[in-house]
């Protein structure tokens, strides 16, 4: 986790306080439900999480004893046992180090994507306030990054909410697949540890219990999720790049917003960059490749092996934290980004009226004309015009071909910008349920 780019209540689930914590809840829950079955003693039990509750587990003691151990798990229950006293030597019992290890990153990951949930509900509001504000301002649409043919600014972020809207749906099933814990022992069988302290476990850390588990719970359910949070990462990027792309200086229909003392360069005191886009796009790429670690994770040997841990104690937090960095980076910017719609006019006038070519060819074939042949009238009309020697409308008033099909005042009707935002109604009736 780097520090400039973390924020703190996702770094706290990472923290080794966070996960000693967790490690020991699921070690008194298992306690507890094995006191119930009578494997345990109650009062030993009940000593357990006495002393344990409230206790502060010392990170430096553990990595002390680990050092010596070559077992985190181990180290772990060697120090609570400092804490415990003699009912430490009922705790873990019929477990294997999986069951606590397992259990733990899953209940991390399931509260690490409520943040991003919320990160995306941020992103959400953000857009929906913008694409209302902006619903009917005109802006040319690009295809291959060339004009085509009007749009609303209010289209562009309602494109977005919708992307991020599926980011959601897609970020829950993800938390509710990985919700699963696994107290079943050495290579799943149940054999030293009842079934039931498993549904107890999870029922107490907000999970399900695994279907089966080998030792370790299937890392096909992590994957899923890292590559979840990818998808996400490549919506952030590809939102960004377009507000990268508007703000270039032959563009500037919007803008990052530019604060009070900020500077754009070193060297050059005019610059105002698109710098907070930029920075998503190169988040978004190290979000992406923590994606094949994880989808290389799903393959082990035989009922387990830790091939996977070395790669999930790195892409676990650092995953969820860089998104985390993001989305709200994201929220933030959208929610203040500079929209220039002046400059957006200027631009759909730029070339001349030919982003209305479309029209006046659908008319001439409504007129009579083969579409091979309308095709070809509205080029040999539009090609000047891309070469800046004359107004679309004009030279096509001025042809006696197109003038067979066509008087004036039906050319002159081809050219109403109303005409490509009369249904954007209807998209956000779509898209947000009102319009």
């Amino acid at each position: 986790m780097i520090p400039r780019y973390t924020r703190p209540e996702m770094a706290a689930i990472w923290e080794p306080e966070t996960r000693f914590k967790i490690w020991f809840e699921i070690e008194a829950h298992a306690a507890d439900a094995l006191a119930e079955l009578g494997v345990i003693p109650k009062e030993a039990a009940k000593t357990i999480w006495a002393k344990g509750r409230d206790a502060k587990f010392d990170v430096a003691r553990i990595d002390e004893i680990e050092r010596e151990t070559r077992h985190d798990v181990i180290a772990f229950l060697t120090h609570l046992a400092e804490i415990v006293g003699p009912e430490a030597r009922f705790v873990h019992q019929g477990m294997t180090s999986s069951d606590v290890l397992d259990t733990c990153l899953n209940v991390q990951l399931v509260r690490a994507a409520d943040i991003l949930i919320a990160d995306i509900d941020k992103v959400l509001a953000a857009l929906k306030k913008r694409a209302f504000e902006h619903k009917m301002t005109p802006t040319i649409g690009r295809s291959h990054g060339i004009h085509a043919e009007p749009v609303t600014f209010g289209l562009k972020l309602a494109f977005a909410f919708a992307e991020f809207s599926r980011a959601r749906d897609r970020l829950v099933l993800a938390r509710k697949e990985v919700a699963t814990c696994a107290i079943s022992g050495a290579v799943g069988t149940f054999a030293q540890i009842d079934p039931r302290v498993e549904a107890h476990v999870a029922d107490a850390m907000g999970l399900v219990p695994e279907p089966i588990s080998t030792q370790v719970i299937p890392r096909d359910r992590h994957a899923m999720y890292f590559a979840t949070l990818g998808v996400i990462a490549s919506s952030v990027e590809r939102l960004a790049t377009e507000i990268r792309h508007l703000q270039r200086t032959e563009v500037l229909e919007a803008e990052e917003f530019f604060s009070e003392g900020q500077k754009g360069s070193s060297s050059m005191p005019h610059k105002r960059n698109p710098v907070l886009s930029e920075n998503l796009t190169g988040l978004s790429r190290m979000v992406r490749a923590y994606v094949t670690p994880a989808l290389e994770n799903v393959v082990l040997w035989h009922e387990r092996d830790i091939s996977h841990s070395s790669a999930e104690r790195m892409i676990g937090p650092d995953a969820t934290v860089t998104l985390d960095f993001a989305l709200n980076r994201l929220a933030g910017l959208i929610d203040k980004l500079l929209v220039y719609p002046a400059n957006m006019q200027k631009n759909l006038d730029r070339l001349s009226g030919l982003v209305h070519s479309q029209r006046l060819l659908l008319a001439l074939t409504q007129k009579g004309a083969s579409r091979e042949d309308a095709y070809k009238l509205v080029q040999r009309n539009a090609m000047p015009v891309w070469r800046g020697e004359g107004d679309f409308q004009a030279l096509l008033k001025q042809d006696s071909e197109v003038k067979k099909f066509l008087t004036d005042a039906e050319i002159e009707e081809q050219f109403d910008l109303g005409y490509h935002l009369r249904h954007v109604d209807t998209i956000f009736r779509r898209v947000f349920g009102q319009a």
